[in-house]
């Protein structure tokens, strides 16, 4: 479905009972709400409603020129303004990867609209920007971040030999079509663009100002994660004064929803079943 919000359309997936509670599912790069898909049916199933947005580039009809149109606080009042048009009060959110600094924000600046968090993969925003001023290893991790917020530059090398670095990027995803799924999409008229600046509107500033989070929260990490290392996972719980889990899944990589979508969504619904 289309919800129309602050001036844009926003592609939605929406799935399980029309009175189910709601909950809030968030994408993240180079990704779009298809990543929830081994997720969703046991919610579904579990008497829950969805809805996986495409992120603001993400959706055609949301993909404003200006990279600070890409800011973190603008990311938040999206995901907010989609709950107004859906006519829902509060959700339970999901985020995963930039998903997740959107959900941790948007439960720190509206904890009124979350009933509960669950985190996936990236950290509070506070935890990571003191990982990437502090950790050497951390800053190691993230160095690719650099190449991402070179206009221009980013896009060719991604998108070269019909996207094969982009490919490589994703290949903890599964199969080569499941890559494809993710690919595709970032080959349209200014879809990566669009997505990069995410990345290209960023600040250390912005993630160090997302306040504490009161509502209760799941972080799920997985140690395998090439891009978020240990002392940024375990920092995030000082960022959480409600009720706080971390679940570490052994042996997955960054992609957590597509790899381990099993046990993300039994995360989430231990998570869910504190507020009902």
């Amino acid at each position: 479905m289309q919800v129309d919000a602050r001036g844009l359309t926003f592609e939605v997936r929406t799935g399980g009972p029309a009175d189910g509670e709601p909950v809030l599912l968030l994408h993240g790069f180079p990704q779009h709400s298809g990543e929830w898909e081994g997720v969703t049916p046991a919610l579904h199933a579990a008497g829950l409603r969805t809805y996986a947005l495409d992120q603001r580039g993400y959706s055609p009809g949301a993909r404003p020129a200006a990279v600070e149109a890409y800011r973190v606080p603008e990311l938040v009042a999206d995901a907010a303004a989609v709950l107004d048009a859906l006519g829902v009060d509060a959700a339970h959110v999901v985020g995963h990867d930039w998903g997740a600094i959107v959900a941790w924000a948007l439960a720190a600046a509206h904890p009124d609209r979350v009933r509960t968090l669950t985190a996936v993969s990236v950290p509070h925003p506070a935890a990571m920007a003191h990982a990437l001023a502090t950790d050497t290893e951390q800053k190691a991790r993230s160095s690719y971040i650099a190449l991402f917020r070179k206009p221009g530059k980013a896009e060719k090398v991604l998108l070269a030999f019909r996207a094969a670095a982009l490919r490589r990027l994703l290949g903890g995803v599964g199969d080569a079509d499941r890559v494809a799924r993710y690919a595709e999409p970032m080959r349209a008229q200014g879809a990566l663009t669009a997505a990069l600046n995410w990345y290209r509107a960023m600040s250390r500033r912005d993630l160090a100002a997302v306040g504490p989070v009161p509502v209760p929260t799941t972080f799920v990490w997985s140690d395998r994660d090439k891009a978020i290392g240990r002392t940024a996972a375990e920092a995030c719980a000082a960022h959480v004064t409600g009720d706080y889990r971390r679940v570490t899944l052994a042996g997955v990589s960054h992609w957590i929803p597509d790899e381990a979508p099993g046990p993300l969504a039994e995360a989430v619904l231990a998570r869910t079943a504190t507020a009902r």
